[in-house]
């Protein structure tokens, strides 16, 4: 969604660090540029000058004039700007002293709320909690069912009735409180376009459940209009957060920079994609490093932390440096990566990453193609391929729907990557031993490893899924070894 935006900050940025020193008209060059590519990306205009006026406040002053490096002394002013444009901190999510907490969800049709509804209670699980979902929506034909089903998805429950929607609200919190359930969130109909009737009954909703969290579903590519919408709705609820939904499109990115300026409420959650799992809080500070161009490891490696198992990523690393990782290891390593979400989401995440290597497609047809060739593949030839020869690697070709000469490709790739991984893990363990024999003449107390370290066993699931390969370490290329996808 912020690609654009993040190019036009990226050529700023390059020119502001071939500066020595910084005038005040070279400020003013840069306000101008960030100016315009805010304005591209659709970001409201009140916005735009309030962000422009404090980060010239700053950059003229005392803070620049003393800093060794003025240059990235305005990068870091304009990255803590536009952090308080998105909010500053992260929403801080409580839970009521006496159960349910109770969350209400409104917005326009078309908007995501029943999808999200569900999103928010697998979030919710994944905090220890027991949430109810909540069919409110009897206007839209099939909105319960489609609930249901969701909800059966997460193994949430999910109670509706055929009255009306206030009566179903009300007898969903004496259900909560029947079967135990810490939270409850009740999702409300929308319409096409902002109405009274819409308004009196979200208002009558909240009037009857008294929700801790009013939270209102904003489609991102909206633009504009979703920051209108998010004012006339506060008006009448008093909201709590926003939801930003389909942050994975192709909008320009306007509405996530300016609702919480213009609403005066945060974005409390994100929605990146179509599946359950993309959704999570809205960390303002990691998606303004990110427009920057500055990466998001801390989400990239929750996104890790949650899809690998840590003592099975420390096997699987042994086996690897001691020469018996297989190519079955390395399928089940691509099946945890793909739990993470689409590559070039991960690659985003990155720092420091080329925008000609951010620009390659890498999607789920690339990384399907190296699993169709290993399953294509015997149980034997996965774990012994040195016994491939020409005919088993055409029958693999044409089971996987691929040319030999990729099967042949993959083959020397994984065969260099191992016989590389086998003797770094050797020269870790030689330098261990020569160092222990001369730590006992000396006086003890001194180094345990080399200076700089002995070779670190790749734990990291990127490492382990070949990600090096892609030619993310080297400007011009993959490492040598390096297993890279086809």
């Amino acid at each position: 969604m912020f690609d654009t935006l993040s190019d036009r900050f990226d050529g700023i940025f390059k020119r502001l660090r071939g500066k020595g020193r910084l005038s005040e008209g070279d400020v003013d060059e840069v306000l101008r540029e960030i100016r315009l590519a805010l304005l591209e990306a659709d970001v409201n205009l009140d916005v735009v000058r309030n962000l422009q006026g404090r980060i010239r406040e700053r950059a003229v002053g005392d803070e620049i004039h003393a800093a060794l490096n003025p240059a990235q002394q305005v990068i870091k002013i304009v990255q803590e700007e536009l952090t308080e444009s998105l909010g500053g901190e992260t929403m801080a999510i409580t839970f009521a002293s006496k159960p349910p907490t109770v969350v209400l969800m409104a917005g326009l049709q078309g908007a995501g709320k029943t999808t999200n509804s569900a999103k928010l209670a697998q979030w919710f699980k994944r905090q220890g909690r027991n949430p109810l979902l909540v069919g409110a929506d009897l206007q839209r034909p099939a909105a319960v069912e489609q609930l249901r089903t969701l909800g059966d998805q997460i193994g949430v429950p999910v109670f509706s009735e055929p009255t009306d929607p206030v009566t179903v609200a009300r007898s969903a919190m004496d259900e909560a409180k029947r079967t135990g359930r810490d939270v409850v969130i009740c999702d409300t109909a929308g319409r096409l376009a902002i109405d009274r009737e819409l308004m009196e009954q979200v208002r009558q909703i909240s009037q009857t459940i008294d929700p801790h969290y009013t939270f209102l579903v904003i489609d991102a590519m909206t633009g504009q209009d979703a920051v209108n919408t998010a004012r006339a709705f506060h008006d009448t609820l008093a909201l709590d957060g926003v939801i930003l939904t389909k942050l994975d499109g192709d909008a320009r990115g306007g509405a996530a920079l300016s609702v919480k300026e213009v609403v005066g409420r945060p974005i409390a959650f994100a929605s990146t994609g179509e599946k359950l799992e993309d959704f999570d809080q809205f960390h303002p500070d990691r998606l303004a490093g990110r427009i920057l161009g500055m990466g998001d490891m801390l989400s990239l490696i929750e996104k890790a932390e949650e899809a690998f198992d840590e003592a099975e990523a420390e096997e699987v690393a042994q086996r690897l440096m001691e020469g018996q990782f297989t190519l079955e290891d390395f399928l089940e390593q691509m099946q945890q990566l793909k739990k993470m979400g689409p590559l070039g989401n991960l690659l985003s995440m990155m720092p420091g990453i080329p925008k000609e290597v951010k620009d390659v497609e890498i999607g789920d047809k690339e990384v399907g193609r190296i699993e169709a060739i290993i399953r294509s593949m015997t149980a034997d030839e996965r774990v012994r391929p040195e016994i491939i020869d020409g005919s088993r690697r055409n029958r693999i070709a044409e089971g996987s729907g691929t040319q030999p000469s990729e099967v042949a490709q993959l083959l020397d790739q994984f065969k260099q990557m191992r016989k590389m991984m086998k003797q770094m893990g050797g020269m870790g363990t030689k330098r261990m031993k020569r160092k222990g024999k001369k730590s006992k003449k000396g006086r003890g107390g001194g180094r345990t490893t080399p200076k700089g370290g002995n070779k670190r066993m790749p734990t990291n699931p990127l490492e382990l899924a070949g990600l090096e390969g892609l030619g993310l370490d080297e400007p011009d290329g993959p490492p040598a070894g390096g297993l890279s996808l086809p």
